[in-house]
């Protein structure tokens, strides 16, 4: 037995399609209609058709199996055996984040073969597993920012119970996930639910079109299909925490913010699972008050990514000082990003043409509440040739000695760990022709506003743009990725051990550099942690008597007036 309900606020008639016949609902309240069928079970297949309509998938259906314009079938996420009893969760401020994308972390692109890494990940020292977005979206391959059946969980990767096994899987070996979701938007492929109700509003606009209706008539229940989206993942799948994209584009002009609304009902759910619950958010504004409690007037997030550490770093490395990276490039920036977390705290952004931001007060903000990373999915597949960093094997290990001890949680890109030789491209797989023109040409068109080649862009529905993304992991035990593995091993294992590198304080980070860019040297309780920027071995002064070598990345010899560094090599002592 089974009970379909479905929001239809202004329709006159809705009806349950059924491959074997149809079945008008009853309109039941607030705009709701439902039907309870004794015949219907698992796997039971149907859709909606509202005033006479051609038949329409669920907005809440849980499984797509044969795409975002098939039928919906009935999924009973209660059927699976979850045997994580002994799974207490994590409060993933501190913990050690790596993000991955399913479609292209394997060559099958599937949850059941990204499980089989999951050993790699936890050698690795990897805490949270963050995954790109898994709602169903059109065609095979895509980023996933595009879904349209938020509840759904896209069927090349394995459905719905594919990722209840996932989640399973890592619970068992120790670690937590984390779930991107997108509200912010939807795909324009699929995308059926204005049909229903005031999904959508004309009141704010997005740079993907009209806005998810947040505060406009109507959107108390579209507020409820978002928030109770989010609980469903955490309490039917077990997920820990959810990645929520993009937040800065959800236009809401309501008494309680959205992200304040579900940051008290996740908090609520999370006392009665017994387990941490946590919101990540995507935001461009920074400010603070994104993670600031509810009641104390913020929008009680457990953390947010921070784009201006990233930015900051990237620049230092790269020497790269275009579009948004203009402010960026200085060791004074990367010192500011380093122990006050936004560059841009109130002062002018030359990107933005205007002052951005507010500061955060270190007295009332820990360094866990921020992610820091070398790269992420953004960072390198919005580049026009979604090539990863250019870096040499030294610039990557400064990076990632940079971000692994800092005071705030550091998060991994895939293949990161190696130096992986693949690009991640941008890619999409839609059906229609129109839409697919459209997508490769605007792409296109972006980037030669910027000075590229049209012809050099790859094109987001050629198969090969996907293929060139999926990791190789071949090369593992191959030079020079076998030797940077070994030091992002070395590192965390390092941080795990030594409170002093966990320690998230903002002010338990100090800092020293060369105003020329050729060294700084971070300091975080009794270890300092000594880069050597330039191309050419130099001695690099530090404040105190280092006692002994903890790692090294090149050379590192401790002489009389500081440590003598190879070119692009970094190096951690104890004082």
């Amino acid at each position: 037995m089974h009970t379909f309900r479905v929001w239809a606020p202004a329709a006159e008639s809705v009806d349950l399609v059924l491959r074997d016949g149809v079945l008008p609902l009853r309109f039941a309240a607030e705009g709701w209609w439902e039907r309870k069928v004794v015949e219907a079970h698992h796997g039971t297949e149907y859709a909606f058709a509202v005033d006479g309509s051609e038949p329409l998938p669920d907005p809440r259906s849980a499984w797509q199996p044969d795409g975002v314009h098939g039928f919906s079938r009935v999924f009973d996420g209660d059927r699976f055996h979850w045997t994580d009893g002994d799974w207490t969760g994590r409060d993933v401020r501190g913990s050690v984040f790596y993000e991955l994308h399913i479609g292209t972390f394997t060559p099958e692109g599937t949850l059941a073969a990204a499980a089989e890494h999951l050993d790699h990940l936890v050698a690795l020292g990897i805490e949270v597993v963050s995954l790109m977005p898994v709602a169903a979206f059109p065609g095979t391959h895509g980023w996933g920012y595009d879904g349209v059946h938020l509840y759904a969980v896209h069927e090349p990767y394995g459905g719905p119970e594919a990722l209840q096994w996932f989640v399973n899987r890592c619970h068992e070996a120790g670690l937590a996930v984390c779930l991107d979701v997108v509200y912010n938007h939807l795909g324009p492929s699929g995308n059926r639910l204005a049909e229903f109700g005031p999904y959508f509003t004309d009141k704010h606009s997005t740079p993907w079109g009209p806005a998810v209706n947040l505060d406009d008539t109507g959107s108390t229940e579209v507020r409820r299909w978002i928030c109770d989206n989010a609980l469903r993942w955490f309490r039917s799948f077990h997920i820990d925490a959810l990645r929520l994209d993009a937040v800065h584009a959800l236009a809401d002009d309501s008494p309680t913010h959205v992200l304040a609304q579900l940051s008290s009902e996740t908090a609520a759910l999370s006392e009665q699972l017994g387990r941490p619950l946590g919101l990540v958010a995507e935001s461009d504004l920074n400010d603070p008050r994104m993670v600031e409690p509810v009641d104390e007037g913020g929008l009680g997030m457990t953390a947010q990514w921070s784009d201006d550490f990233h930015h900051a770093l990237h620049t230092l490395l790269t020497g790269e000082r275009a579009g948004y990276y203009v402010d960026f490039g200085e060791p004074g920036v990367f010192a500011k990003t380093l122990t006050q977390v936004f560059l841009h705290d109130g002062s002018y952004s030359t990107f933005r043409g205007q002052d951005w931001g507010r500061p955060v007060d270190p007295a009332r903000h820990r360094g866990g509440a921020f992610l820091a990373y070398i790269s992420n999915h953004d960072q390198v597949g919005n580049r026009a040739l979604g090539d990863r960093p250019g870096l040499t094997p030294g610039q990557l290990a400064i990076g990632a000695a940079l971000v692994l001890t800092s005071p705030y949680t550091p998060m991994l890109f895939m293949g990161e760990e190696w130096g992986a030789s693949t690009p991640w491209r941008y890619f999409t797989d839609h059906q229609e022709p129109e839409l697919a023109e459209a997508v490769r040409t605007g792409r296109r068109r972006e980037f030669a506003e910027h000075g590229w080649d049209a012809d050099e862009i790859p094109d987001p529905q050629d198969p090969e743009t996907w293929r060139s993304s999926v990791l190789d992991w071949s090369e593992l035990d191959r030079p020079p990725h076998a030797e940077l593995l070994a030091w992002y091993r070395d590192l965390l294992a390092l941080r795990a051990r030594t409170p002093e590198l966990r320690d998230d304080r903002l002010a338990s980070a100090g800092i020293a550099y060369d105003a020329g860019g050729d060294w700084l040297v971070v300091s975080r309780g009794r270890f300092r942690i000594v880069v050597n920027l330039a191309a050419d071995e130099l001695v690099v002064p530090v404040d105190g008597v280092p006692s002994y070598q903890v790692m090294a990345f090149g050379t590192a010899d401790p002489v009389p007036d500081g440590i003598r560094t190879s070119g692009q090599g970094v190096a951690i002592f104890a004082v």
